[in-house]
């Protein structure tokens, strides 16, 4: 039976390639892709995903959500890692699809009444459509199957301040909300996404097989690779996104702590995700809030990009 999902999402060059996957993917239903602020603006996000649907074939509902984060104020959308298109700068192809009439909170929320138990959500951008849906329907979270977040990072820093992952920092009201729902919550964050890369050659073969898709992909990903090569000296790109998709089809490759999670939300660590493991004992319950969730914190990193080029050129 094939794994419906809903993914949430703000492409972004990474999310461009996990949204490849999850079309790909004949063992993933993908229900809907709902859209936020982050990468590019949520008006840009829409376009992306409603054009990555329309050059892969297929009709997918795109609903279009947060514009911004829910506290506070936002900062400039990272054109020099994304693009200002979200996808490298390069000349694409217009859109004939639009958004369906619903906001993205209200998508999550209609399409769970329908399937209650069985949709796992995939957030792979800031958190403000999940923290909405919550805040609409505090019940969602009970229908919900699994929520598969890429974001935060338990012990490697983060990429966007000293301590904070860019999804989180973009929006860490949400990201508290949402990381401490008591909901089923896995999080695959930088402490797994930074141990796998597409390598150049890998890349060439996939958009290869990818169609009309292809060019598009390839020409993102040399972009966000240029980035990687400046900042890190990698020769490739770090999948993130993927890597949730591959936690969601194999998470025998992952190894998981159970815990809890909070987040900063003000001052120096804003955004911050902090662990707190079931088994360690602490002062007071200040870090036990919210319910138990299971954190990525390894990963066999190539059997993980072997698996996302698999998918993407059969």
């Amino acid at each position: 039976m094939s794994i419906p999902i809903i993914f949430d999402t703000d492409p972004g060059v990474d999310d461009a390639q996990a949204i490849a996957i999850i079309m790909a993917d004949p063992d993933i239903e993908v229900v809907g892709l709902t859209t936020t602020f982050g990468n590019v603006h949520v008006e840009t996000a829409t376009r992306n995903a409603l054009l990555l649907t329309e050059l892969a074939g297929q009709t997918i509902p795109v609903a279009q959500g947060a514009a911004a984060p829910l506290v506070k104020k936002p900062f400039p959308v990272p054109d020099w890692i994304h693009g200002a298109d979200g996808l490298g700068n390069q000349q694409l192809p217009s859109v004939t699809g639009h958004a369906v009439d619903i906001t993205a909170a209200e998508f999550i929320i209609e399409e769970t009444r329908k399937r209650p138990g069985e949709i796992t959500l995939v957030a792979v951008g800031p958190l403000g459509n999940l923290a909405t849906a919550l805040q609409l329907d505090p019940s969602v979270k009970d229908r919900v199957k699994r929520v598969v977040v890429m974001g935060g990072s338990i012990a490697k820093g983060g990429n966007v301040t000293p301590v904070a992952e860019a999804n989180i920092f973009s929006d860490p009201h949400a990201a508290a909300r949402v990381l401490t729902a008591g909901w089923p919550l896995t999080m695959v964050g930088l402490d797994v996404t930074l141990n796998t890369v597409i390598e150049p050659e890998r890349m060439q073969r996939i958009a290869a097989k990818q169609g009309e898709l292809g060019p598009v992909l390839q020409r993102s990903y040399d972009f966000y690779a240029e980035f990687y090569r400046n900042a890190i000296q990698l020769d490739g790109c770090c999948p993130h996104d993927s890597v949730a998709v591959t936690w969601l089809r194999h998470p025998e490759l992952f190894t998981t702590q159970r815990g809890y999670l909070s987040v900063v939300t003000e001052g120096p660590a804003e955004g911050q995700t902090i662990f707190a493991a079931e088994d360690r004992e602490t002062p007071d319950q200040r870090w036990q809030q919210g319910g138990l969730v299971d954190v990525c914190v390894d990963v066999d990193g190539r059997a993980a990009v072997d698996w996302m080029e698999s998918v993407l050129v059969r």
